[in-house]
């Protein structure tokens, strides 16, 4: 190794050091009980409960054969035969829900009522309605129970690590962003039902995140499609959206869901990438999920950098490892009596964000976020 390679790489640690890719685990040892047996909990919930060591004592879904198998996969010790059950069990101290937006607002309802019950997280989107996000929001602060909103995409690896070079002032004042995604999500059968598709189900990770990192946009204009591949009928398939914010922050969040043909012999170029511009720096990356890969960063600062791109580096992925930070999140607020920090409160402000970009989409103009009550 060459003296100019060693250097390059101690400048590299050098600007990497204090980077918290991904949550301390400062709290754990509720009892958990999975209602949903579907990919996103077998896969992405469990895995990382199991990683971290939190306790799941009891899982229940739709169907009981299908919360039978996971259960013997993550060896959940209790199935019960329906949700309701689930949530009624005195052994489970937090629900976990991964149901669709439709029926799931009942057994939040259901939760609430539950002495036993310390704390809900829930899917997102939370419901079908902002109004209906609302109403569970003033219920659960009626009842004195804390419930949280899966906004897993904060937990993100690179975009924690944004935030934190943000924070340090590494890119000055960020002037724009965007999120480009031409990807294929898999969309799940329940949604064929609903008249609402891409901004409420995918971008709602992109929307959220933006608000993570700059506060809540003045007004967002969204322009619209049909994904000419997805055979159900859809409203929204392929969007835009571009949100100002007040500290003067140009975003676009782009969500391609038709990402090219599908035919024998396309070589396929799926991904998500993402950038941010300041005054001082600029910081670029990818979101891992689409390739199964762990998403990435690189920077350069003339702040702290001299100017050289860095590219910090770790080994966990949004999927599944983000899920320990949302779960942690909402324990440490369960011992410590703090608000979550995936709040229902703020979830709102995201679903606002949504309603804003379908009134836009409706109306054919830029929509400010003062016309969409959360009260």
């Amino acid at each position: 190794m060459t003296a100019a390679v060693r250097n390059e790489l101690r400048e590299e640690e050098m600007a990497s050091k204090g980077f918290e890719p991904d949550v301390k685990i400062r709290t754990k040892g509720y009892k958990i009980g999975c209602v949903g047996a579907g990919m996103i909990m077998a896969e992405c919930h469990l895995a990382a409960y199991k990683e971290a060591g939190f306790p799941v004592v009891a899982i229940a879904s739709r169907t009981k054969a299908s919360a039978e198998k996971v259960a013997k996969r993550w060896g959940i010790p209790t199935v019960h035969d329906t949700p309701e059950q689930l949530i009624e069990d005195r052994n489970v101290e937090i629900i976990d829900l991964a149901f669709p937006p439709d029926q799931q607002p009942a057994l939040i309802r259901h939760a609430l009522k539950q002495k036993h019950i310390k704390a809900i997280l829930a899917q997102k989107p939370l419901a079908l309605s902002l109004k209906d996000a609302i109403e569970l929001r003033d219920e659960a602060a009626r009842a004195g129970k804390i419930l949280s909103v899966n906004q897993n995409m904060r937990y993100d690896q690179s975009m924690r690590v944004l935030k934190q070079i943000m924070e340090s002032g590494a890119l000055g004042d960020v002037v724009f962003a965007q999120i480009d995604m031409h990807a294929i999500p898999h969309w799940q059968t329940f949604l064929e039902e609903y008249d609402r598709l891409t901004l409420a189900n995918m971008s709602v990770h992109h929307l959220d995140v933006l608000r993570f990192l700059f506060g809540d946009p003045d007004e967002i204009t969204t322009l619209t499609r049909k994904d000419p591949r997805t055979k159900f009928d859809h409203s929204d398939g392929i969007t835009v959206s571009t949100m100002r914010f007040p500290s003067g922050v140009l975003a676009v969040s782009l969500e391609d869901v038709w990402s090219g043909p599908r035919q024998d012999g396309y070589k396929d170029d799926q991904h998500i990438n993402w950038r941010v511009d300041g005054t001082k720096g600029v910081a670029k990356g990818t979101i891992g999920w689409p390739t199964g890969s762990a998403s990435t960063l690189t920077y350069a600062s003339t702040e702290t950098t001299d100017g050289k791109w860095v590219t910090p580096s770790w080994d966990t992925m949004w999927f599944p490892h983000a899920f320990i930070g949302v779960m942690e999140q909402l324990q440490h607020a369960v011992k410590t009596g703090e608000p979550p920090a995936l709040s229902v409160a703020d979830n709102v402000k995201t679903m606002a964000l949504i309603e804003a970009g379908y009134r836009s989409i409706e109306k054919g103009r830029t929509v400010k976020l003062s016309e969409i009550s959360t009260n």
